[in-house]
C-alpha cells in the first residue's frame, strides 16, 4: 500500500522510519507547510530512512497517487477538522494521530459530524489512534471487559519516567518550569495531557454508560532537590512533570478514574488496569509501554484496520481489530 504523510515534524519523522521497515508499503509522498522542511528529503531529515521522497507543501507535488493518508499534525478538534476536510476531496481513508479525534462525539459533536457526513460521502474512513488516547487508557481497559459478567467501576494508571521519551513530550508535560510558569500554561491550556476526557468518554460508551459529569484535574510534580538529564536540568523546586487525574461519574458515584503522571526522574514506570467487577480483574505492564514506539507502531498497524472499516469518523472501537500485521490486509 501506497502511503502519503501529511505532518513531517518528529512523530511524522519516526513514523516514516517504521513504514520503511514494513514489507508491503511505500511512501509515496511527504507534506509539510514547514519551509524548513520543504525541499528536504527524508533521509536528510532521518539518517535511518533511505526513501528519496522530498517533502513538499502540497498534494499538487505528489506524483504517486497514495491509497492511505496518514496525518501527523496537531492534537486538537479545531484545528484538524479543516485539514482533514480539505484531504477528504481524496477520497482516501484517513489514519491520524490527533489525540482529541480519539473519541469526538461527546466533546466536538458538530466538528464530528462535519467528519463524518463527507467521510460518508467519500465512502471512506478517518480514524484517530495512539497509544493514549487510542490504547492503554481507553481501549485496553474497555476489552479487558469483555470477559466480566459485570463492572462495577474502572481505574488505570500510566506512570511514565519522561526522560526516556523525547524532549518535545517533556516539554509538553512542562518538565523544567517553574511553578508559576505551570500555573501559566495550565490556565490557558497549553499544558495539559491531551485526550483524557475522551478516554474517559470512550470506556463509558463502550459499557453502554451515559455519564453524569466527567472532572479532569491537573497538578504539578515538584522536585525539592533538582534533576539533570541528558535534555533538561530542572532546578529545585521548579516542576518536573504533570499529574492529571480525570473521573467519570454515574448516578454521582465515581466509576471511571485515570491517572496520568508523567515526569523526569519517577523511578519506575508501569502501566496497571484494575477492573471491579465479576470477575475482578487486575492487569499491569512492568515498565510501561514507550508512548513514542508504540504511537508509531499502532498508526502504523491502523492502516490495514482503515482500508476495510465503514465509511465515517471511526474510533479504535469500531474498526476491524488492530495488530501488528505481517502481511497484506
Amino acid at each position: 500500500m501506497k502511503i502519503l504523510q501529511v505532518g513531517m515534524g518528529p512523530l511524522g519523522q519516526k513514523i516514516s522510519e517504521f513504514i520503511e521497515q514494513r514489507s508491503g508499503l511505500q511512501i509515496v509522498g511527504a507534506i509539510d507547510t514547514n519551509p524548513q522542511l520543504i525541499g528536504s528529503d527524508l533521509g536528510s531529515l532521518n539518517t535511518k530512512l533511505t526513501t528519496p521522497i522530498k517533502v513538499v507543501e502540497s498534494i499538487k507535488h505528489v506524483d504517486d497517487k497514495p491509497d492511505v493518508i496518514i496525518l501527523t499534525t496537531t492534537s486538537t478538534m479545531e484545528s484538524i477538522t479543516p485539514q482533514i476536510l480539505e484531504l477528504l476531496d481524496l477520497e482516501l481513508p484517513i489514519v491520524s494521530t490527533c489525540e482529541e479525534l480519539s473519541y469526538p462525539w461527546i466533546c466536538s459533536p458538530d466538528l464530528s459530524k462535519q467528519i463524518d457526513d463527507k467521510a460518508r460521502k467519500k465512502g471512506v474512513a478517518v480514524l484517530g489512534v495512539g497509544v493514549n488516547p487510542g490504547f492503554l487508557m481507553d481501549a485496553l481497559p474497555s476489552f479487558l471487559t469483555a470477559v466480566c459478567q459485570s463492572v462495577e467501576s474502572i481505574k488505570v494508571d500510566r506512570v511514565q519516567d519522561a526522560s526516556q521519551r523525547r524532549l518535545p513530550f517533556q516539554k509538553k508535560i512542562g518538565a523544567g518550569l517553574s511553578q508559576d510558569e505551570f500555573a501559566k500554561r495550565k490556565s490557558d491550556g497549553s499544558l495539559r495531557h491531551v485526550g483524557l476526557t475522551e478516554s474517559i468518554q470512550f470506556i463509558a460508551t463502550a459499557l453502554g454508560l451515559e455519564l453524569d459529569r466527567v472532572t479532569d484535574e491537573i497538578s504539578p510534580l515538584i522536585s525539592e532537590n533538582g534533576i539533570k538529564t541528558k535534555d533538561l536540568n530542572v532546578e529545585p523546586n521548579f516542576c518536573t512533570g504533570v499529574r492529571q487525574i480525570g473521573t467519570g461519574y454515574l448516578n454521582g458515584k465515581e466509576i471511571i478514574k485515570l491517572n496520568f503522571i508523567a515526569g523526569v526522574g519517577i523511578e519506575s514506570s508501569y502501566d496497571s488496569i484494575e477492573v471491579a467487577g465479576n470477575p475482578n480483574i487486575k492487569s499491569t505492564i512492568e515498565g510501561g509501554v514507550n508512548g513514542d514506539i508504540a504511537t508509531c507502531a499502532i498508526t502504523v498497524n491502523a492502516i490495514y484496520s482503515i482500508v476495510r472499516a465503514n465509511p465515517g469518523l471511526r474510533t479504535v472501537h469500531d474498526v476491524p481489530l488492530i495488530s501488528r500485521m505481517n502481511g497484506k490486509a
